[in-house]
């Protein structure tokens, strides 16, 4: 072989220290075989402190300079202006007809919204939502609509002083979202498809999403049957080139490509959580006239939503549930609480096990899992069961004398206070408010 051979122990003694009998660690002529130098902890501490004394140097200027950290830091701390989503020219239009409980986006509006997002932003081109409602709406910006519609009378126009150019752009920037100023009304099913029949005749939108609700399933039947058109109903799986739904009692599955008219089934979409939207006050086109589109002959005298007793309604049902723990004694005034906020009353695990409320009060994994707007939370410390059956509760108020307890950091707002003071104390105040 013409490889010398290797000597181990000339080759450490090359590398101590002459009379040390240590490995020599002289960082400026020692190099790695990697070609990379050595770091020296000691050195960099070293060259963080004042010279002379043992505090680190705070040198804030001359740290940034180094470092480059200045000009992040300037930019960090200069104000940004709120990032707004703008279509200017979409290609097509995707309706999302919004049900909008007493002027605002439920949990289920949010969804549908999304579902709209997710297919306008899959096309070529680039697509724009259309939110349609028939009373004023907050949010929908946020909630992903490019543009609003007034469903329930699309002759006029939808806000004031708002047009379809620069200054709606501006409004919109400054808020992030258009509030219609129009006063709820009274809506008339057959009025309010012969709008949408007008509206999809005049803007011929790709494709048209209904939650799967009493109102919104209704409405999207009868604009099927006046367009003659085919509608996929009660949607589980959406995407921008299937959409399927269960079928022959969930033993079948029937998918295809999305249709023009869909209903989404509730928790089967994501809210839309990118860029806020402009939201721009869409006005209705002139081919779209209700004069023209109302029927002449409507069987509907008139419309009118009444609600259902709060005492006696399903928990998985009601928006407002009141809900009594362990930390409640006075049930009279807890009964005359829930009566006076039109609430539906609830109960803990200990509670019922008590025989304090009936079993179908039990809120929670091993009770009823609640989908409620707003849930009080009376003297509830809060097990993971219990908060399993409000997870999908969009407003949770907890009462408890425990700063600590999971229920209060649970709540997005929380009285630390014994429930039986609060109990009067609200009492007092609903019959003040009331006189």
């Amino acid at each position: 072989m013409t490889r010398s051979r290797r000597d181990p122990r000339t080759e450490r003694r090359a590398h101590e220290v002459p009379a040390a009998g240590r490995p020599r660690f002289d960082l400026a002529t020692a190099t790695p075989p990697t070609r990379r130098m050595r770091r020296d902890p000691r050195g960099e501490v070293a060259r963080m402190l004042v010279p002379g004394t043992a505090r680190p140097c705070i040198d804030r200027g001359q740290t940034a300079a180094a470092e480059g950290v200045t000009a992040f830091a300037a930019a960090a701390a200069a104000p940004k202006a709120p990032e707004i989503r703008v279509v200017e020219a979409p290609a097509f239009l995707v309706f999302a007809v919004l049900d909008a409980p007493e002027g605002r986006l439920s949990r289920f509006d949010r969804q549908v919204l999304g579902a709209a997002r997710l297919l306008a932003d899959a096309g070529e081109g680039g697509g724009a939502v259309v939110a349609l409602a028939s009373r004023a709406v907050e949010g929908l910006g946020a909630a992903g609509a490019d543009r609003v519609l007034d469903a329930g009378d699309s002759a006029r126009a939808p806000a004031t002083g708002a047009d379809d150019g620069a200054a709606s752009r501006t409004a919109a920037a400054a808020s992030n979202d258009f509030v219609a100023t129009a006063p709820a009304r009274p809506v008339d099913p057959a009025a309010q498809a012969a709008n949408l029949v007008a509206l999809v005749q005049a803007l011929a939108p790709r494709h048209m999403l209904f939650p799967e609700t009493p109102d919104g399933g209704d409405l999207a039947r009868r604009l099927a049957v006046t367009l003659g058109e085919p509608i996929l109903t009660d949607v589980e799986h959406l995407t921008a080139r299937s959409a399927a739904r269960a079928a022959r009692g969930r033993r079948r599955e029937q998918a295809g490509a999305p249709p023009r008219l869909m209903t989404l089934g509730e928790d089967r979409a994501a809210d839309y959580a990118g860029i806020a939207c402009e939201a721009r006050a869409m006005p209705a086109p002139p081919e779209a006239s209700p004069t023209a589109a109302a029927p002449s002959d409507s069987a509907f005298l008139s419309a009118e939503i009444i609600p259902g007793d709060p005492a006696t309604m399903s928990l998985a049902e009601t928006d407002f549930v009141v809900s009594a723990g362990n930390g409640v004694t006075d049930f009279e005034a807890f009964r005359a609480l829930a009566a006076a906020l039109q609430a539906t009353p609830g109960a803990s695990r200990v509670v019922c096990d008590a025989g304090l409320m009936p079993r179908e009060a039990q809120v929670g994994a091993s009770g009823t899992v609640l989908s409620a707007d707003c849930y009080l939370a009376l003297g509830i410390a809060g097990a993971p069961q219990h908060l399993q059956g409000i997870a999908g509760c969009e407003h949770v108020v907890a009462v408890n004398t425990d700063l600590h307890a999971a229920m209060v950091e649970r709540a997005g707002l929380a009285i630390v206070q014994d429930a039986q003071l609060v109990m009067p104390a609200l009492l007092k105040l609903l019959k003040e408010r009331q006189s």
